[in-house]
């Protein structure tokens, strides 16, 4: 079976358990029973720090290196292949680095270092506004800021996939609107089955999908209409049906969330969740054409 997963949290989770041989919600060796699977690999450098506030990003820094270090020890070991450009997928486990949220970054050339490291994913925010733009939990939305535009713009350039999710809606709807790549909100729900600040209404949906994006069904409890497996088979359902197949896909943020929904215990418990959808074959080619897509643009300016 393929898994292609829009945001595990395994570095975050690596601080304080086993995610190599564990058995709670995801771990390499779970990963170990799909024959192919694409994990976008979160690096979330707010852990610990959160409403510290700008003066702390030395230390927002020396995190997201230590989690990006953790992926690049596992792939040194032989345990996964990370994807870098179009075509690195291999049978057995990748891992696409993401930032979860741009708080880290100075200004927007900073993703030129962060791409040497092997990122290849960027959300805008995460639940705090930052210089490039508001989150969903501001007091004011004010979308992207002048960098937060020059940002998405070298995103572009550089190959890297520009993720909204945790941000506002003025911001996804400017992110969609000048993006020249799909834009994808990993780990995210639809706001017509439950109103919750996380979730996507139907025009940030409808955005997402005219860049040719994806939205990536999460299995945060309180972003679902009822705490189970059916609450994410809904949001599925009405993604898929109402905004088309081709940009549904799953992003259930295992080893980021306390609590898992009922019926969805662990990351195997996928096959369930695409028995109850069907449309196996569109979770897995979705993310897959947005990486290609996106990751092109870098090889064709590299060659």
């Amino acid at each position: 079976m393929r898994l292609a997963d829009l945001h595990e949290d395994l570095a975050y989770a690596s601080m304080r358990a086993d995610v190599i041989n564990g058995n709670a919600q995801s771990s390499i060796s779970m990963l170990r029973n799909f024959e192919h699977a694409l994990v976008f690999a979160a690096v979330f450098p707010r852990v610990e720090l959160r409403g510290v506030g700008k003066t702390a990003r030395p230390a927002l820094m020396k995190l997201l290196l230590e989690q990006v270090r953790f992926y690049l020890e596992l792939e040194r070991a032989g345990l996964v292949n990370i994807v870098r450009r179009e075509g690195d997928l291999r049978p057995g486990i990748n891992l696409l680095l993401s930032i979860e949220g741009a708080d880290v970054l100075g200004d927007a050339g900073d993703l030129l270092l962060l791409r040497e490291l092997g990122v290849r994913a960027i959300g805008i925010t995460w639940n705090e506004d930052n210089r490039f733009a508001s989150s969903c939990m501001t007091r004011k939305d004010y979308g992207l800021t002048g960098e937060g535009e020059e940002l998405v713009r070298l995103a572009n350039e550089l190959g890297v996939i520009v993720d909204v999710a945790h941000a506002s809606k003025r911001t996804v709807l400017d992110v969609a609107s000048i993006s020249k790549k799909p834009v994808i909100a990993s780990h995210a729900n639809a706001a017509a089955l439950k109103g919750h600040k996380r979730n996507l209404d139907d025009e940030e949906i409808e955005a997402i999908v005219r860049t040719g994006g994806v939205i990536g069904v999460t299995a945060i409890r309180e972003t679902l209409p009822s705490p189970t497996i059916q609450g994410m088979v809904d949001n599925l359902k009405y993604i898929g049906e109402s905004f088309g197949w081709g940009h549904v896909a799953v992003g259930t943020d295992m080893l980021g969330i306390d609590e898992t929904p009922s019926g969805f215990e662990n990351i195997l418990m996928i096959s369930k969740l695409v028995e109850a959808v069907g449309h196996g074959d569109e979770l897995w080619e979705n993310p897959l054409r947005v990486v290609n897509e996106t990751l092109r643009a870098d090889r064709v300016k590299n060659t």
